[in-house]
């Protein structure tokens, strides 16, 4: 009768309310907006509809209507506006209005917002439901907008869950219990045991569901790693089985067995061989299965290949195996398919490091991707073949790439030159081969070589004094066809600078002389012609060193070239031009010593190189002149003693010792010093201790008593000394300075000399600052507190000590 009745209200309220319009239709109408405007019309018109017949009570349309706000929300509109109708959807005993209700609220809502609190309730009741398809409902919505609180207060259920029977509820759950467990790692214990039991099912959406729950507790815990890893064999078995299995049109995917879950289950054995070589011996002969019973024709096969080959350069696996995955890969590189190409050499270059051996089987195949017309897989070859290189294959690699390097995009000139050069100064078989190899990088390259190409390249010249001359014959060879190159003329002009007896040396019958006025000629179209102001400033420092080694007879063109400059629009180019000119004009004859050859370059022992320039040099001498400056200011102490036989010692620098107050403790520890006063990071200290020993030659005379070797202004200075029985010839002297004024002194440095006959040896000092004396110390305070439990219940006290002895704080 009630159901009568209800089919009867339902009728009259169709009569009496217009039917909304239906969700095929909203679509068609949104389709044939022909603009934005129009399409925004009709979607502003049906959510005004759609909130007016959310404020009735008792509508049934209500399915309907969230059903329409539902695809207005996936174009992009918003539909916040029905959230609340999700929840009472979600209320409702109708399965189709639990279904939209519950995906409304996967839509809608989430754990960032406080509606979606108010369905754990719901969620509980659903969960518990004789239904399995609201079962499987509220586990998908529990799954997909799980909050840490909402996991906490239903694990319970999704734990009862994980132990049905039936299938189709037990992976559902497992998928929630992986939303729980990344959002509280804390309730991964509850769900172990059940966890077991799912790798021992049948049914392959089970087995993956589990697979995936037993990778992420693996991920989360090293001890959950460990306790799952005596199930490797359980694994094994389930990956041959699909292996060996016939066909099985429910599983079979382009002639593969369920190629999903072998991918996870060999996701899943990485993670438990890695580090452990009884996992992997136990795991490796099923790799091998898996490796060659693959077809590779299919997007499939390569999925589990390259999972394999993962897995087998992540586990203790065997060097035969290793040799196989790597073939693997090589086969991936003579696809078609771009995208296999690009994940094999991908996968290659993670792996080189592991057999070098086998990779370099590869070397060919991985040289004919310098030519791919991708550039993605053109970088990957790069890499690849930078890690390849060896003593054994760096002639014929070095030609393939220098090859690769003179047709190569902009983007890729700049490393690759620079690789080329490193790799080239590492295992170069010879220095003349070296030495073609960094001229033809410099003139392949560019101008877009790094700059320390550049700097790497002056170093090896510098190196090789034998091959000086050839260097600088083939530099003015090299002028002539690229000239434009900015880095091959940086580097010429400082080779002509540093060897200008060579350039102007007699050549053999092959090369022509070079005379004064080509070489200035030269000079003058790179100081005059379209080159950066640091090729410029090469060019002038370099035509100065010339000028100063070889007895060049158009001397005057040189010193109006340097003239012009004096009056230049840059003011580092302006700076050269004068200082020049003026070395020219009143120190002429200090311009042999100054610009005397540089000796050989020592190589940085940072990771980046760096090399003297002619750029550089006077920043170089600048910084040697405040050492200077401040030796000569200690012989000066010397004055009145014994000439010619100081031993001067500088005091050492203090050492950074860290101190428990150099950084601001937590909250809770602030709050134990409120009240007690404010108190300095270091503590207050009157004087500046420093100790020094003095080797004598006589012998010890009884106690010595101290001195007060400096007194003046508010400083004072006493000696104390001390000789040890063990080394009656070491006088150790304790140095204590006291500032008696009121104001503290800073920067403060203490330094002496002896005569020669004794030696000084000075230990660091206490600090650079004397803070004024002052007698009113502190009282000592201290605030402490402290807690514990008692029948599992939080006790806490806190308490203030302040009658500390004074012998402990005066």
């Amino acid at each position: 009768m009630s159901a009568i009745k209800q089919v009867f209200n339902e009728a009259v309220e169709r009569v009496k309310s217009p039917t909304p319009v239906r969700l095929r239709d909203l679509v068609r109408n949104i389709r044939a907006a022909r603009t934005a405007a129009e399409e925004r019309a009709v979607v502003n018109k049906e959510c005004a509809y759609i909130r007016s017949t959310f404020k009735e009570e008792d509508s049934i349309w209500r399915c309907r209507n969230l059903a329409k706000l539902l695809y207005i929300h996936m174009l992009g509109y918003p539909a916040h506006f029905g959230q609340l109708e999700c929840l009472k959807l979600i209320a409702s005993p109708r399965f189709t209005d639990k279904r939209i209700g519950y995906l409304g609220a996967m839509l809608l809502l989430d754990e960032r917002t406080d509606v979606h609190l108010l369905i754990t309730n719901s969620l509980k009741n659903d969960l518990n439901s004789s239904v399995q398809f609201i079962v499987g409902l509220a586990l998908c919505t529990l799954g997909a907008i799980a909050s840490p609180e909402m996991s906490r207060d239903l694990a319970p259920e999704v734990e009862k869950l994980l132990k049905s029977s039936n299938a189709y509820i037990k992976k559902k759950a497992a998928l929630c219990a992986f939303r729980i467990i990344s959002k509280v790692p804390d309730l991964m214990e509850i769900f172990i045991p059940a966890t077991r039991s799912l790798l021992s099912e049948k049914n392959h959406g089970v087995l993956i569901t589990g697979v995936i729950l037993v990778t992420e507790m693996c991920e989360k815990s090293p001890d959950t790693l460990q306790h799952f890893k005596r199930l490797v064999p359980n694994l094994v078995r389930i990956l041959k089985n699909l292996i060996m299995s016939g066909y099985s049109p429910e599983h079979d995917v382009s002639g593969v067995s369920d190629p999903f879950l072998q991918v996870k289950i060999l996701r899943l054995l990485r993670l438990l061989g890695h580090n452990d070589a009884e996992s992997s011996e136990a795991m490796n002969d099923i790799l091998a299965q898996v490796a060659t019973n693959t077809e590779q024709s299919k997007n499939v096969g390569y999925s589990i290949l390259y999972e394999t080959v993962m897995t087998i350069m992540h586990i203790q696996s065997e060097s035969g195996l290793r040799v196989l995955a790597i073939n693997i890969l090589g086969r991936f590189l003579l696809k078609d398919d771009k995208n296999i190409r690009y994940v094999a050499l991908n996968t290659l270059l993670k792996c080189v490091h592991h057999d070098n051996y086998a990779v370099q089987r590869h070397r060919g195949t991985i040289l004919e991707c310098l030519k791919d017309p991708d550039i993605s897989i053109r970088r990957r070859a790069m890499e690849l073949c930078f890690a390849l290189l060896n003593a054994s294959n760096i002639r014929s690699m070095v030609k393939e790439l220098l090859t690769f390097l003179e047709a190569a995009d902009p983007d890729f000139k700049g490393p690759c030159s620079s690789n080329i050069v490193l790799a080239a100064e590492k295992y170069a078989p010879d220095k003349q081969w070296l030495i073609n190899t960094l001229l033809r990088v410099l003139g392949a390259a560019g101008n877009n070589i790094r700059d320390d190409v550049i700097a790497i390249t002056i170093q090896l010249i510098s190196e090789n004094s034998d091959h000086q001359m050839y260097v600088v014959k083939n530099l003015w060879l090299a002028m002539s066809n690229y000239s434009e190159q900015e880095p091959l003329v940086q580097v010429s002009l400082w080779c002509f600078g540093e060897y200008a007896e060579n350039v102007l040396a007699p050549s053999d019958d092959t090369q022509e002389q070079v005379t004064e006025e080509e070489l200035l000629t030269f000079y003058q179209r790179i100081l005059f012609g379209q080159y950066s102001i640091a090729t410029k400033e090469y060019a002038l420092n370099s035509l100065m060193k010339l000028s100063a080694r070889c007895s060049l007879t158009n001397i005057n063109k040189v010193k109006e070239l340097m003239s012009s400059f004096a009056c230049h629009m840059h003011i580092e180019l302006q700076q050269r031009g004068v200082e020049f000119s003026q070395l020219f004009r009143f120190h002429d004859h200090l311009r042999g010593p100054l610009f005397e050859k540089i000796p050989i370059l020592e190589k940085s022992t940072s990771s980046t190189r760096e090399t003297s320039s002619p750029v550089t040099e006077k920043a170089s001498e600048e910084v040697s002149l405040p050492i200077q400056i401040e030796s000569n200011a200690l012989l000066d102490l010397m004055g009145g003693m014994e000439t010619g036989h100081e031993d001067i010692v500088l005091p050492k620098p203090k050492a950074t010792i860290p101190t428990i107050n150099s950084k601001p403790m937590n909250n809770d520890i602030m709050d134990l010093l409120g009240g007690l006063g404010s108190a300095p990071e270091e503590p207050p200290q009157s004087s500046l201790i420093e100790d020094f020993a003095l080797i004598t030659n006589s012998q010890p005379l009884g106690k010595i008593s101290g001195i007060t070797a400096f007194s003046k202004d508010s400083l004072s200075i006493h000696f104390n000394f001390e000789r040890s029985p063990e080394k009656p010839n070491i006088l150790s002297i304790k140095m204590t300075a006291t500032n008696e004024g009121p104001i503290p002194m800073t920067d403060f440095l203490f330094q002496a000399a002896v005569p020669k006959t004794f030696q000084l040896e000075m230990l660091n000092p206490s600090g650079n600052v004397i803070p004024p004396s002052n007698s009113d110390v502190a009282q000592l305070k201290m605030r402490i507190k402290v807690s514990y439990k008692v029948n599992n219940e939080d006790v806490m006290h806190q308490a203030e000590v302040n009658h500390f002895p004074p012998a402990s704080w005066q």
